[in-house]
């Protein structure tokens, strides 16, 4: 299944946010996928220097990605497929 990258603007005053985001994220992937999408959020990344922040999630299509974005309000600047090395195919 492909991965996904949904990049977001998250300053540091704002950072003790982001387990509150990521449950969000983690919730709306489970939302999407229990009415027929296929979506797995897989983890979090915030880069504090440059005030990002990464979703990585793993599904079918990115639309799914770009839809579970917007239901958690995650205000993405964009949504990109991506490829890791280390990950297990599943």
């Amino acid at each position: 299944m492909p991965s996904f990258l949904v990049e977001t603007f998250l300053s540091r005053r704002d950072a003790v946010r982001r387990p509150e985001h990521e449950g969000r994220a983690r919730r709306a992937a489970a939302e999407l996928t229990r009415e027929g999408a296929s979506v797995r959020f897989d983890r979090c990344i915030y880069v504090p220097e440059d005030e990002l922040c990464f979703y990585v999630f793993d599904a079918v299509r990115r639309a799914d990605v770009a839809r579970t974005a917007e239901r958690a309000r995650l205000e993405a600047l964009r949504v990109v497929e991506i490829v890791s090395s280390g990950k297990e195919p599943r």
